[in-house]
């Protein structure tokens, strides 16, 4: 920060000091949000009040100073006018964008027909010393949102609505999987041997133990612990971590969810899983249809089913019905631009093929089926076709949404996969 600006502030906040009004008071007043007041505007117009929030904007002209205040449910404009409102010099001197006040006046409508809160007096509730950026121009560097989020939240409404969005996600996931009989737990977070997923771990030292633990990379292993223990329908929503690379769908951190479900299979879990999401589409947007990257994405119709073998050859001309080496999986991607590490596996080849072929063509809502065993070792093999799983994922707007299995319980089966 420049030292011109600091200097400006502090003096700004002297002025308070030297006036007799704290500011960083410990006690507030605030009498309604600033969203009540304009939906109650006709019915509180007779009262005064006092309202509370951060300036967003600031201007005096001549004997009259306009501001905006903003609180979580939205702005309102407040008047000052130096005949009748005490501390009005002041305030044109003292107060500017960032800093949090209470205003107290009653309602009136501008001129310009904009609900306003005529202000008799004011306090600081916080005195902002940093400067922020405006409305008018924002912040446009997308490293410096993504690193000061609090900025994002403050500039952007768009970035408080998905905050706000994302907790009635995972409220509805809560709800939809307590109201049909599922008990939600919590496990460890550190493990001392990471599993459940491929994944590369974060690594911890417990000094009281002298050991080495890790994040844990997925919730697998502790829910079914639980089974095993008797428990029939149990969850968790947790946080789980992954050492691995960035992009738009992968953080190394997120938030996770994971249902196990005893004596159903999966036939009763894509009925299961179709209603969950149908239910948190349409309580998180208010409808079932939206837009995802220019695409209308419907939701309020029966999932399709789309077979893994079958799309895998339409879009790349190998049938994994067949046996297919590593090489020719290699020659495939590389006739198609698409990049890989030499030392991957024959799974991992086709999943990199399937990822940049066939999901990329999967937009409306529909459950992937049939995946191939190289991909899926925890898995029950399909009975009719040992070549593919019983495994399903929920695909929209090419995002795999969500993954299931008829669980592999054959211990003879599974270690003969690894």
């Amino acid at each position: 920060m420049r030292e011109d600006i600091l200097k400006t502030k502090l003096e700004k906040l002297e002025k308070i000091k030297n006036a007799g009004m704290d500011a960083y008071p410990e006690k507030s007043q605030k009498d309604f949000s600033n969203g009540e007041v304009l939906e109650r505007f006709d019915e509180l117009a007779a009262e005064e009040m006092t309202l509370a929030g951060r300036v967003k904007s600031c201007r005096a002209m001549g004997n009259v100073a306009f501001a905006h205040i903003e609180d979580s449910t939205g702005k309102i404009q407040i008047f000052l006018n130096k005949k009748g409102s005490e501390n009005y010099k002041l305030f044109t001197g003292s107060v500017e964008i960032g800093d949090f006040i209470q205003a107290t006046g009653k309602l009136f409508i501008t001129k310009a027909g904009e609900k306003s809160l005529e202000v008799s007096d004011w306090k600081m509730l916080s005195k902002n010393i940093r400067p922020i950026p405006t409305e008018y121009f924002g912040l446009k560097d997308t490293e410096d949102l993504l690193r000061k989020r609090y900025l994002d939240l403050m500039m952007n409404p768009e970035t408080k609505d998905l905050f706000k969005k994302k907790n009635i996600f995972w409220q509805t996931v809560r709800n939809f999987l307590t109201g049909n009989g599922f008990l939600e737990v919590q496990t460890s977070v550190l493990e001392h041997t990471p599993g459940g997923a491929d994944a590369e771990p974060f690594i911890t030292h417990h000094n009281a133990l002298d050991q080495d633990f890790y994040l844990r990379i997925s919730l697998e292993l502790p829910l079914k612990r639980l089974l095993v223990g008797g428990y029939e329908r149990v969850f968790e929503i947790g946080r789980v971590f992954r050492n691995e690379g960035i992009d738009r769908e992968h953080l190394q951190e997120f938030d996770h969810m994971e249902f196990y479900w005893a004596y159903s299979d999966l036939e009763k879990g894509m009925e299961f899983m179709e209603k969950m999401y149908k239910e948190i589409v349409f309580k998180v947007l208010g409808s079932f249809e939206h837009e995802y990257e220019s695409e209308k994405i419907n939701w309020d119709v029966e999932f399709p089913r789309v077979d893994y073998f079958t799309e895998f050859q339409k879009e790349t001309g190998i049938d994994l019905n067949q046996e297919v080496s590593i090489e020719e999986l290699r020659k495939k991607a590389d006739e198609l631009e698409i990049k890989y590490e030499m030392g991957y596996g024959k799974g991992k080849m086709i999943d990199t093929l399937y990822k940049k072929t066939v999901r990329q063509k999967l937009i409306q809502p529909c459950f992937l089926v049939g995946h191939p065993i190289e991909v899926s070792p925890l898995a029950k093999s399909d009975p009719e076709n040992p070549k593919k799983v019983l495994r399903v994922q929920v695909v929209a707007g090419k995002s795999e949404l969500c993954n299931a299995f008829a669980e592999l319980n054959d211990p003879l089966d599974q270690r003969n996969r690894f």
